[in-house]
């Protein structure tokens, strides 16, 4: 049986500061880490990473330096700014509202509605 969960459209950012928010890594690691912290239940596409990663650090969430990675490549490494420690907990404050909204609806019974 398939254990892998579909990305929500729009989770993927929350997704990435949660990642860095745990430690500077480089995009690879991100990919990894994201696998890690998910029990292996989401699978993020280089294609889809990139480009949030550049769109996130554009809007000042996160912030990068170049470094070696741990199989000696050159690899920019991201960390959150304390801009993306504020979206990190405001999106994650909401996303939790939403779960739980979502699960309340769907915890109805017929005679409950």
């Amino acid at each position: 049986m398939n254990r892998q969960a579909e990305l929500l459209p729009g989770t993927l950012d929350l997704l990435i500061l949660k990642a860095v928010s745990l430690g500077a890594l480089h995009g690879y690691g991100v990919l990894l880490r994201i696998g890690e912290i998910s029990g292996n239940s989401l699978t993020i596409e280089q294609g889809a990473l990139y480009p949030a990663l550049y769109r996130l650090e554009g809007q000042d969430l996160l912030a990068s330096e170049w470094g070696v990675s741990e199989n000696n490549r050159r690899a920019k490494f991201y960390r959150l700014t304390p801009a993306g420690r504020k979206r990190l907990r405001l999106e994650t404050e909401s996303w939790n509202r939403l779960v739980s909204a979502i699960a309340t609806a769907l915890g109805t019974q017929p005679q409950e509605a």
